[in-house]
């Protein structure tokens, strides 16, 4: 994932004084907006997962989601789904499912 959000709204607002070169026709805080861009909250369990707060674009705090379990690795041939058997992911062979 990128670490600069896709749309600065902060610089979309410096042009807010001149719509017709495709700025905004009201005033907006753009640093709210890119830091609620930043801070999107995930609704996950964290026992599942580790997160590493750091630095993002333009100094706002950004997250790094993991799982705390890696997943198994992937089969090196073969089509193959991933699956739970028995509370442990596992990939499954296509024919075994």
């Amino acid at each position: 994932m990128a670490s600069i959000p896709p749309i600065s709204f902060n610089a979309l607002a410096k042009t807010a004084a001149n719509p017709a070169s495709g700025g905004y026709p009201y005033t907006i805080k753009g640093y709210d907006l890119d830091k609620n861009f930043t801070f999107a909250t995930e609704h996950f369990n964290e026992d599942h997962f580790t997160v590493t707060n750091m630095l993002g674009a333009g100094g706002h705090e950004t997250r790094k989601v993991m799982l705390s379990k890696p997943l198994p690795q992937t089969p090196g041939s073969g089509t193959h789904v991933l699956a739970a058997v028995n509370g442990t992911l596992t990939w499954l062979a296509t024919e075994e499912c």
